[in-house]
């Protein structure tokens, strides 16, 4: 081996890659993207919850003729970054909020609440127990556990300060996701998350590769239209992630047990819209690549987002508050939240249209721009 040549070869690709601006732009741009992409995504808490307070607390006076709310200093107690409360005197209202997916939680107090802790707390024989009732939707487990901690720590701040240590309790009698774990709520953001990378990267490459090749152009040449090109590979695409779908849910039902509580059509439905929004992102980004090479470092503009915005991986309550409105911007947002409706709250056609209408618009959206840019590029 002669280091001379070696270095010819060295000063060759570092010519090369100076050469090409949007390479050496990339080359920079890429991992800063990353990185703060990651810090945003990691350092953020769950905040802003939804939930509804039905205080039925009476209260208890006491012989000297004073009268105590615990429910009032453990709602005071509560913190309120984590939780937008709301209060309402009906349980069956408060639960139709839940149900509705407007809030995710009820918190009830019952009437005796005070009364009950108190009594118990002089005399342990005392035969009822005051206990603070959780209904919510436990199928997004991050937020259940963030209000079961917010309510425990300002029922812990309450029994130290009131000493009622003993008389105090939580019980959780979830309306959704009952027994869900982690995995339930992972498993149908994967399923629209695997659809959005392959879908967009394999039509990426491969429109690129037909530019250069010159098979495009040939194509283009002959009677077939942009628009034929572009509904031929929205078919496709469209097939080929309800057949992703299908396997993914096979292995996640297989192999980890989650649960399918709705009709899984309707989670096909949305997947196979969000991959023909998804081929035309795709033959759009190749609009601006040259190369294969070129293409490849659009990769990690096109998964990142996706990754920290959609709520794939934890929900967008815990996305840093400055960046939710982006997450609307996103697909797989609405296609993730789709999934996770019907697979875990068994919700129908009727309740999952705001989110299909939305992948209906960006599939419109980027199908239109594609037949664009290829009438662009062939001009």
């Amino acid at each position: 081996m002669k280091f001379y040549r070696v270095m010819a070869v060295s000063r060759k690709v570092f010519r090369d890659v100076a050469n090409d601006k949007r390479s050496l732009a990339m080359l920079f741009l890429a991992p800063i993207f990353a990185m703060c992409v990651f810090g945003l995504a990691f350092s953020g808490d769950v905040e802003d919850v939804n939930v509804i307070i039905v205080n039925q607390d009476q209260g208890y006076t006491s012989p000297m003729g004073d009268t105590t709310y615990l429910s009032e200093t453990i709602i005071s107690n509560l913190d309120t970054k984590v939780l937008n409360i709301k209060n309402m005197g009906n349980v069956d209202e408060a639960r139709q909020q839940v149900i509705d997916g407007k809030a995710s939680a009820v918190i009830i107090f019952p009437e005796n609440f005070t009364q009950n802790a108190l009594l118990k707390t002089q005399d342990p024989s005392y035969p009822d127990s005051a206990e603070i009732i959780i209904q919510g939707d436990d199928s997004i487990t991050n937020i259940k556990n963030s209000i079961l901690q917010t309510v425990n720590q300002a029922l812990s701040d309450t029994m130290t300060a009131e000493g009622v240590e003993p008389a105090l309790k939580i019980t959780s009698d979830p309306i959704y996701g009952k027994d869900a774990e982690f995995i339930d709520f992972f498993v149908p953001g994967i399923l629209a998350f695997v659809v959005y990378l392959l879908t967009t990267i394999l039509t990426l490459i491969t429109f690129v590769g037909e530019r250069v090749n010159g098979t495009l152009e040939r194509v283009l040449a002959s009677p077939v239209t942009e628009g034929e090109v572009i509904t031929g590979y929205a078919l496709t695409f469209g097939v080929l992630g309800v057949v992703q779908v299908a396997l993914l849910l096979a292995v996640a039902i297989l192999a980890f047990n989650i649960i399918v509580v709705g009709n899984v059509l309707l989670a096909f439905l949305a997947v196979a819209i969000l991959a023909i929004s998804c081929q035309a992102l795709g033959i759009l980004l190749s609009s601006l690549a040259k190369r294969p090479e070129q293409a490849i470092q659009f990769f990690p503009f096109v998964i990142l987002p996706a990754f920290l915005l959609s709520g794939v991986f934890w929900p967008i309550q815990a996305i840093p508050a400055w960046l939710r409105p982006f997450s609307y911007l996103v697909p797989p947002t609405y296609a993730a939240d789709a999934c996770r409706a019907v697979m875990l709250k068994g919700w129908g056609l009727t309740k999952i249209w705001p989110d299909l209408l939305a992948l209906v618009i960006f599939a419109l959206l980027f199908l239109g721009l594609a037949v664009w840019s290829l009438k662009r590029g062939k001009n």
